[in-house]
């Protein structure tokens, strides 16, 4: 008897998640599956919740219904493990789901494939980061910079609910930013970086849809920094869009730089990862390859 823990997120995709995860749960049940629920009050308490039936072998996969923040800590519980990751996406941001390919908002699709993938999981890259609070696992990055800055100000606000809460912490942040100065090392090579943001991609895309490093990739064993140097606000304004196409990479701006070990420093700039905070620079980061099986 197959048993899948399920972790679900019922405010995801403003609301919609309660729903589409009990449908997800569902359909998993009509397929022949043995449904763990694993969900909590809170993210501590699901992190928690998802440990202990991991550490007791009491699933042999996880799910996660919800969006990235959900994609973040369902490889926090299954990387390096035995347990492959299956994802129900239905969140505001579900840039994991487009790289692997899982269709969003779409329940019984979603169980389908994750039972017919039983078996014969995928395995992929995580990047891994340590700062000095603590160590984590990421899917799509890490990110320190302007989009951080915007994202811890967008958390900090209740209202408006959705993307334009994100577009609202930018004009915000906007107003009074300048620009970073960073101390990096990269495969061992020191420089120094004046600039708007830093980021570490391990996958194309993330943030809904901006797809910083169009050629990362989660299996070739590499990380993508992604670096926009120091540049006007008007100018800055005027390149964001082109990120949702790729188009910004031509910009002279823009520096993408192939990695394995990348070390980030300077004070007092947020780390996102996956969406989610996790701390403060200074960062390291490395690559864990083929450390997670995915079912897609």
């Amino acid at each position: 008897m197959t048993v899948f823990g399920v972790i679900v997120n019922p405010a995801s995709g403003k609301g919609k998640g309660g729903s589409l995860g009990a449908q997800f749960i569902s359909y998993l049940e009509a397929d022949g599956v043995t449904v763990l629920n694993l969900s909590g009050a809170n993210y501590d308490e699901a992190l928690t919740n998802g440990r202990k039936a991991i550490a007791a072998g009491a699933i042999d996969a996880l799910a996660v219904a919800g969006g990235d923040g959900m994609v973040h800590l369902g490889v926090n519980l299954c990387a390096e493990t035995s347990v492959p990751l299956a994802l129900m996406p239905c969140g505001t941001g579900n840039d994991a789901a487009m790289t692997l390919g899982v269709p969003i908002d779409s329940p019984r699709e979603a169980a389908a494939l994750a039972v017919a993938k039983f078996g014969n999981a995928r395995r992929i890259d995580l990047g891994v980061g340590v700062t000095e609070t603590r160590k984590f696992f990421f899917f799509n990055s890490a990110s320190a910079g302007f989009d951080a800055l915007v994202n811890r100000r967008a958390n900090r606000w209740k209202y408006p609910k959705g993307k334009s809460r994100y577009t609202l912490a930018m004009l915000a942040e906007l107003a009074g930013f300048d620009s970073i100065e960073y101390e990096a090392k990269v495969d061992g090579q020191s420089r120094s970086i004046i600039g708007m943001l830093c980021a570490v991609a391990n996958a194309p895309s993330y943030g809904g849809g901006m797809l910083v490093a169009p050629e990362a990739s989660i299996d070739d064993g590499l990380l993508d920094l992604f670096i926009v140097h120091k540049i006007t606000k008007p100018e800055l304004i005027k390149v964001f869009p082109k990120v949702f196409t790729g188009a910004h990479v031509s910009h002279p701006a823009v520096e993408i730089v192939r990695a394995s070990e990348i070390t980030l420093k300077s004070a007092g700039i947020p780390v996102y990862a996956d969406g989610e905070p996790v701390g403060a620079l200074p960062m390291s980061v490395s690559v864990a390859k083929a450390c997670l099986k995915v079912l897609a």
